[in-house]
């Protein structure tokens, strides 16, 4: 069985709760959800009960995560809109990264609980990975590094500018 690590998550799960632990609860994602500071935070799309954020230490170039804006920890926990509007905000984030990048396939996914790998389990959330074929290279298996091919800010501001451009359209 292969197994990829990533080592690098750690530093940052630790960091970045340490800074939200006495307030917002410890949840960087209600943190993210009250300071409305978009363009810092990396918030693409805000909803009525869901929000599409880009993931800060990514798993691949235009890694997004849709997360629900109440506190919950699990599926069953939400309310019908929010489920809907969940699920909605999934399929437009895979719009969303389809016009901007083009991927040739994507890895969706939900990690429910610490053991099944979730960084924050107690906010639930779902990652949309764009990939390509040979999107991995050798970088990777020979010096422990994954080559990004993009800025945040500057694939942030794609994201986001593909998002108005789909606004103006309605």
């Amino acid at each position: 069985m292969n197994r990829l690590w990533a080592p690098w998550r750690m530093k940052y799960l630790k960091e970045e709760l340490k800074q939200v632990k006495h307030t917002f609860g410890g949840c960087i994602f209600c943190r993210i959800i009250k300071e409305k500071k978009d363009k810092d935070n990396l918030v693409v799309v805000r909803g009525e009960y869901c929000f599409i954020v880009m993931n800060l230490y990514p798993y691949n170039n235009g890694h997004l995560l849709v997360i629900p804006n109440r506190h919950v920890n699990d599926l069953k926990n939400l309310k019908l809109a929010e489920k809907r509007e969940f699920f909605d905000m999934l399929e437009y984030a895979k719009e969303l990264l389809t016009d901007v990048l083009s991927p040739e396939g994507f890895n969706i996914g939900l990690n429910l609980g610490r053991a099944a790998g979730a960084g924050i389990p107690r906010h639930l959330h779902m990652h949309i990975v764009p990939r390509w074929l040979g999107d991995m290279n050798f970088m990777l298996s020979v010096a422990d590094t994954k080559v990004m091919s993009q800025s945040l800010k500057e694939l942030h501001k794609q994201l986001s500018d593909a998002h108005t451009t789909r606004l103006r359209r309605i």
